[in-house]
C-alpha cells in the first residue's frame, strides 16, 4: 500500500524530511507527498520545485488540502506554537500524523493530543530523530546486556557555540526548549525509565548572543533509583562536545563512556587488591538492527510500520509526552528553584 501524505510547513526543516524519504527506497516507494501546506505560498512553490512534486496541491490551509487530495498522512513540521491546530486538524479529518518536536507547546495540548488521537483511532508520533541513531542504539544495547551490571547513572555533557542567527537567539529558555530534549528522551531511553523529578539551574552566561536561557544544569530521578544529570550550553566557545552530547553511563559492576561520535570504552571492575580495584576492558557491540540508525528515515519507517501493523510506534504521542514532560519539569524548576515531580 502506498500512502498519499501532505507535508504541513515548508520552511528549512522539511527539506531533511523529503530527504529522508528520497533516501531509503522502502519509503520512497510506500509514501507519496500529495501536497503542501504553508502560510507563505511562495515557500510550498519553491519547496516543490526543488523537489520536483509538481503535481503536489499546494495551500495554506490543511484542511482545504486534506479534502482535496483525501492525504492517509500528515507530516508537522510547522513551529511548536501551531502544532495543536495542525495535529488536531488533521486526527479529526482521518489521517494519522508524525510531528517534529516537540509533541506539543504545552504539557495540557500534549494530554488533549494523546485522548484526540484515541479518540480518532488515529496514530500521532513525533519525530525523535536523534535516539535513532548508531550510538544511542548502542548505548541501550550495551545497558541490556547486563555488562555493567545494573544502571545507576547517566551523565551527559554538552558544550557548543553554534550562531544560529534567526528565531532562536530571540527564545526563552532557548538551550531547553529547542536541543536538550534530544539528549533527554534519548536518556529516557538508554535508561528505559520513568522520570520522576528534576532540579534545574538555567542561566544566560556573560557573553551569551543569545537572549534567554542559552545554559542548563539539571539532576534528573528516574525510576529505579537512576540519576540522569545534564549539563549544557549552547554558547561555549573552544573545544567542543558532539551535537549528541558526551556520555558517562555508571553501572554496579562498571561504567561506559561514549564521546557521542565514535569513541566507546567500557570497563568493568577489576581484581586489584587494595583501595582502588582497577578494572578490565569489555567490547561494546554495534547496533543489533541497522535499520534503526538513520535518524528521521528510521523515524519515519517505524511509524509507517506501525499504521501497517496497527502497533503503536516507538515514539507515539503517550510516550512521547515523558520527554516533553522533563524539558517543562526542568523550566519550571530553573524559574522557582524547587525540585519538580514530573507526573506525565
Amino acid at each position: 500500500m502506498k500512502f498519499s501524505a501532505i507535508l504541513c510547513g515548508c520552511g528549512a526543516m522539511s527539506k531533511g524530511w523529503l530527504r529522508a524519504i528520497a533516501s531509503n527506497p522502502d519509503l520512497a516507494g510506500s509514501i507519496a507527498i500529495v501536497g503542501l501546506v504553508d502560510i507563505n505560498r511562495e515557500t510550498a512553490e519553491q519547496l516543490a520545485a526543488e523537489f520536483g512534486l509538481d503535481s503536489a496541491v499546494i495551500g495554506s490551509d490543511l484542511s482545504d488540502v486534506i479534502a482535496a487530495t483525501k492525504a492517509d498522512l500528515v507530516f508537522d513540521i510547522v513551529i511548536p506554537s501551531a502544532r495543536y491546530d495542525v495535529v488536531s486538524t488533521a486526527l479529526k479529518a482521518g489521517c494519522h500524523v508524525l510531528s517534529e518536536k516537540p509533541m506539543a507547546a504545552t504539557l495540557a495540548e500534549g494530554a488533549a493530543l494523546i485522548d484526540l488521537a484515541a479518540e480518532t483511532g488515529r496514530i500521532h508520533a513525533v519525530i525523535q530523530n536523534r535516539r535513532f541513531i548508531s550510538g544511542i542504539r548502542r548505548l541501550r544495547r550495551f545497558v541490556d546486556s547486563g555488562a555493567i551490571g545494573d544502571l545507576t547513572g547517566i551523565h551527559c555533557d554538552f558544550f557548543l557555540a553554534p550562531h544560529f542567527g534567526g528565531f532562536r537567539e530571540e527564545m526563552d529558555n532557548v538551550l531547553l526548549l529547542d536541543m536538550a530534549i534530544h539528549t533527554f528522551d534519548a536518556a529516557r531511553y538508554v535508561a528505559d525509565r520513568k522520570p520522576l523529578a528534576v532540579y534545574c539551574v538555567e542561566r544566560n552566561p556573560k557573553g551569551s548572543w543569545y537572549r534567554h536561557g542559552a545554559s542548563a544544569n539539571a539532576i534528573f530521578e528516574f525510576s529505579d533509583d537512576i540519576v540522569f544529570t545534564y549539563r549544557g550550553s549552547w554558547c561555549a566557545e573552544g573545544e567542543r562536545t558532539s551535537w549528541e552530547s558526551q556520555w558517562r553511563l555508571v553501572g554496579s559492576k562498571g561504567m561506559l563512556t561514549w564521546d557521542g561520535e565514535e569513541s566507546f570504552k567500557a570497563t568493568v571492575v577489576g581484581e586489584e587488591p587494595g583501595l582502588l580495584r582497577g578494572s578490565a576492558a569489555v567490547n561494546v557491540p554495534g547496533p543489533e538492527h541497522d535499520a534503526e540508525t538513520h535518524g528521521h528515515a528510521s523515524v519515519i519507517a517505524d511509524f509507517i510500520a506501525a499504521i501497517r501493523s496497527g502497533k503503536q510506534p516507538e515514539t507515539v504521542n503517550s510516550d512521547n509526552i515523558r520527554s516533553l514532560a522533563m524539558v517543562f519539569g526542568a523550566i519550571e524548576s530553573a524559574k522557582t528553584g524547587r525540585r519538580i515531580e514530573i507526573s506525565a
